[in-house]
């Protein structure tokens, strides 16, 4: 009983808080242009439902495009690095300088290059530029992370060079290959974002769009309602990939043995 009240915390804290978002509003009389109260906010994400739920899923499924394709080319990448010592240092500082390099600065190149009939192509790629590096060092990080007596114990047995990786590295990667999923979630939804905003034009219909066309017109309540499902989408691809995280690993640690 004492752990369920404990979580429902957050939930009357973000009560509390938009009770006296509303209050405060009313109160100063703010122009709603400026900032909307939060009953405003709902009854313009029920007055646009339908456009922001079809946005949402836009947006949803650029995410989850850039997400798969992070995670089996940073999987991928990092099983070779840790094969193949020289080409892990031929590659990686170019690695490195796609994840440092501003990806607002490169995202018109990729519009151009990949042509305006592809935009959707375009955005995919943008986001996965974004969330590729973290689940790459994290799977480079875990596979590396194996004990060496357990790699001596293997090479006993005589086992090939595959065993050893499906056997033996890759669950011991797996802490860390999820932390980086975690990580690449996040930043896949935000890569897709920015991507939608340098896109612009109206060719891409996701939710940052709904943002851009919503500022516009000053609909500032439209605006914060799509702010308000981002939030949603963000959240829940946190959680989910943390029950994931719990699932696979509940039995790997007493620190996973609790619900997450």
């Amino acid at each position: 009983m004492r752990a369920f009240l404990l979580r429902l915390i957050p939930l009357g804290v973000g009560i509390a808080m938009l009770g006296i978002w509303e209050l405060s509003v009313h109160l100063t009389q703010v122009p709603i242009f400026v900032l909307p109260p939060p009953s405003a906010i709902g009854h313009a994400l029920v007055d646009n439902f339908a456009t922001l739920m079809g946005s949402l899923w836009v947006t949803l499924r650029i995410t989850a495009l850039a997400f798969f394709w992070a995670l089996v080319s940073g999987l991928a990448l990092a099983i070779i690095f840790t094969r193949a010592r020289l080409i892990e240092l031929a590659l990686y500082p170019y690695v490195v300088t796609l994840q440092v390099t501003p990806v607002v600065a490169i995202a018109p190149l990729i519009l151009i290059w990949v042509g305006f009939d592809n935009v959707d192509r375009a955005l995919v790629i943008i986001a996965w530029i974004v969330a590729f590096f973290p689940m790459l060092t994290n799977a480079v990080q875990g596979l590396r992370s194996t004990e060496p007596q357990l790699h001596d114990v293997m090479t006993l047995a005589g086992a090939s060079w595959w065993q050893r990786l499906y056997y033996l590295e890759l669950p011991a990667a797996l802490p860390a290959m999820l932390t980086g999923a975690k990580i690449s979630g996040g930043l896949a939804l935000i890569g897709a974002v920015v991507a939608e905003f340098v896109a612009g034009s109206g060719a891409s219909t996701g939710l940052a769009w709904r943002i851009i066309e919503a500022g516009n017109r000053l609909e500032i309540a439209t605006l914060f309602a799509a702010l308000a499902l981002l939030s949603a989408l963000g959240i829940a691809l946190f959680y989910a990939l943390t029950l994931l995280e719990w699932l696979v690993l509940r039995r790997w640690h007493d620190s996973f043995a609790k619900s997450p």
